[in-house]
């Protein structure tokens, strides 16, 4: 796929591993979907980390969560606050897509026409959608100031 954003192809391919390498560790008994995410962050304008996350299950089920809402908590905890991007791998045969709840969160923190959801198979197939595409009209901090 060609690349069409601001991020270069060798970055996209290495959030793709990080969060193929993060599934590894997903807690899923329930559903046995494991899913992977990568998320590219930084603690200033500069300087970009890689922070991944998995999907953590649980008996009561809501108490579980997502791969993507775990890199964002993680991030945050550590002092990241400036996203770029997202990678997200929860199997060969699909685009796995934020949930709702996965969106809302990154909404928080990201400006949605410039942050992007990279959903991958594999590191050569994959969709970039911005958060703005996946969440439109969205309601986000600077909409408590009006």
């Amino acid at each position: 796929m060609p690349n069409k954003i601001n991020i270069s192809d060798d970055i996209i391919k290495e959030l793709i591993k990080s969060a193929d390498n993060a599934r590894k560790n997903a807690y899923a008994p329930y559903s046995h979907f494991k899913v992977g995410a990568a998320l590219y962050a930084a603690k200033d304008e500069d300087n970009f980390n890689i922070i991944t996350g998995c999907n953590v299950e649980n008996a009561s089920y809501p108490a579980g969560n997502c791969a993507e809402r775990t890199a964002v908590f993680k991030a945050v905890s550590e002092g990241y606050n400036n996203f770029k991007a997202i990678a997200i791998i929860g199997g060969d045969d699909i685009y796995t897509s934020p949930c709702g709840i996965c969106r809302q969160v990154l909404r928080e923190f990201v400006a949605p026409n410039i942050f992007y959801v990279i959903m991958a198979k594999n590191e050569n197939d994959y969709v970039i959608k911005t958060l703005e595409e996946l969440l439109p009209m969205s309601f986000g901090p600077e909409s408590l100031k009006k």
